[in-house]
């Protein structure tokens, strides 16, 4: 290695050069690889680890421009199945939804609904309710297409499902920690 050294002498300045090109490529690598998903690393966010839901933002979660939001629910999060969804949002979101671009899917089809979207702008909540159960131990994907994102921030998607049993009791999901960060 010493030998290595000797036969390149780096000037002061080459190296600073270096330094600041390799530092630059060491803090680009995270938010490369982790915009418009969920990091999978979250401190202090008040919420337990096994209650934060993954999502993507298909077209980057730039502020103000249009995007695609997909928030997956896993398998084991929908222990009771669900017949109706409802997403609130905190109240400094100011983004725009479509409701009649909003769908579930599981496996790949879409679940036709019962009634149209509902999106109750002062409560702060969507409501999605579906024509056909889906069964427990579903994966679900909820896709928002045409949303128009809001400015820079976090925003906290909170998940509810009405139990798809002889007993509609609305249940807990999880979170969407949601980043709109460019």
């Amino acid at each position: 290695m010493i030998n290595f050294l000797k036969k390149f002498k780096l000037s002061p300045q080459w190296s600073l050069t270096l330094l600041a090109i390799s530092s630059c490529a060491i803090a680009a690598a995270p938010t490369l690889t982790l915009a418009g998903s969920n990091s999978g690393l979250t401190i202090f966010s008040g919420v337990e680890r096994k209650d934060i839901l993954d999502y993507y933002l298909q077209y980057g979660g730039a502020p103000y421009q249009r995007d695609r939001y997909k928030l997956y629910i896993s398998s084991k999060q929908l222990t009771q199945g669900a017949s109706k969804f409802y997403i609130s949002y905190p109240a400094n979101f100011d983004g725009q939804f479509k409701t009649e671009q909003i769908e579930v899917r599981v496996k790949d089809k879409v679940i036709p609904l019962k009634n149209p979207v509902v999106w109750d702008k002062e409560s702060r909540f969507v409501e999605i309710d579906l024509a056909e159960p889906i069964p427990p131990k579903s994966k679900v994907e909820i896709v928002f297409s045409n949303v128009t994102n809001p400015n820079f921030g976090t925003y906290y998607f909170v998940a509810d499902a009405m139990a798809a049993g002889d007993i509609p009791v609305r249940t807990y999901i999880g979170t969407w920690i949601i980043s709109i960060n460019r």
